[in-house]
């Protein structure tokens, strides 16, 4: 492969561990609002998402710094994405009127 296979492969997966990392977050957060036990469900999301994303970029950088900052930059455009999907969706006509 050409490094630019490699560093194409590194965007995607860092859209795929930022996708994980915040899609787990918000699930998290959601999921927390009716949890029995609010603190472990934060602690243990936390660890399992931080662990799984450092795994992650560790494996995908290979040592090179540019597979490695390309990653943090798809892991970056995944958390907005995440955002636009997870957005709260107003109902029309819903915006104030002066």
């Amino acid at each position: 492969m050409t490094q630019s296979e490699y560093i194409g492969i590194a965007f995607i997966a860092g859209l795929v561990l930022g996708a994980l990392f915040f899609g787990g977050l918000w699930f998290t957060v959601k999921k927390a609002a009716t949890a029995k036990n609010v603190a472990l469900w934060f602690s243990g999301s936390s660890l399992v998402r931080t662990g799984i994303t450092i795994v992650g970029f560790y494996y995908v950088s290979g040592g090179s710094w540019q597979r490695l900052l390309t990653c943090v930059f798809g892991f970056i455009v995944a958390r907005y994405v995440v955002m636009w999907c997870t957005r709260p969706i107003e109902p029309k006509g819903s915006e104030l009127k002066n």
